[in-house]
């Protein structure tokens, strides 16, 4: 599958399962053998991108703020551009400034996606079924990507990506190792950093830092 054949899968789900109102998120960063491949849950009528006058990148977190903190405390997005993001109002993103900010994102060398694609109004959760449709194809992307090492956030993302039950309070900094479309990818969870799991962001701090040190050595 190519990402145009994944995008047109991602959008039919959306119908199915996401806001009619709002666009599907995809993905963004380097797709060409990032060093970490980030695996967040699902997006929000928050990220702006989702939305009908949207003319930029479908990709996550646009318009947002607080999971910005987290990649510019692991060192994977520089001070003046994660200034701007703090400083302007999630309506003020433009196409071009998320352009940028990604731009920030490639060169860093990692890649952000969610498990499930489908935009929702809020935050409400969504069950293991819905996750489910959308496994075999991350499983897709993961292989186009080709990264170095993916970090899976959250007890249900980890649980349904790794195939086995997951507590993440349990099995910080621990490698796990599937086999996705014949070639084995090294996968840790961590806490899940905003929303709800904002008292969280320390430990999922503390954890990537460990995970690039030892996975992809880009702090030393």
């Amino acid at each position: 599958m190519t990402f145009e054949d994944l995008n047109h899968e991602y959008d039919l789900l959306q119908m199915k399962y996401g806001d009619k109102s709002l666009h599907s998120i995809y993905n963004g960063g380097c797709s060409n053998n990032p060093d970490i491949c980030f695996v967040f849950m699902n997006p929000t009528g928050r990220n702006v991108a989702s939305l009908a006058n949207w003319h930029g990148i479908y990709a996550p977190w646009i318009g947002t703020k607080n999971i910005w903190d987290l990649f510019y405390a692991v060192g994977l997005l520089e001070e003046e551009i994660y200034f701007q993001i703090k400083s302007i109002k999630g309506s003020d993103w433009t196409p071009e400034f998320a352009a940028n900010v990604y731009d920030q994102v490639s060169a860093n060398k990692y890649f952000i996606t969610n498990l499930g694609k489908c935009t929702q109004i809020d935050a409400r959760p969504l069950p293991d079924s819905v996750y489910y449709e959308y496994l075999n194809l991350l499983y897709e992307e993961i292989s186009l990507v080709n990264p170095k090492v993916i970090i899976l956030f959250g007890n249900q993302v980890s649980s349904i990506v790794l195939g086995e039950k997951i507590k993440v309070s349990e099995v910080r900094k621990r490698l796990f190792v599937r086999n996705i479309k014949g070639k084995y990818y090294h996968f840790y969870s961590v806490f899940y950093p905003v929303g709800n799991g904002r008292f969280n962001i320390d430990k999922a701090i503390e954890d990537i830092k460990y995970i690039i040190d030892n996975e992809v050595g880009i702090n030393e």
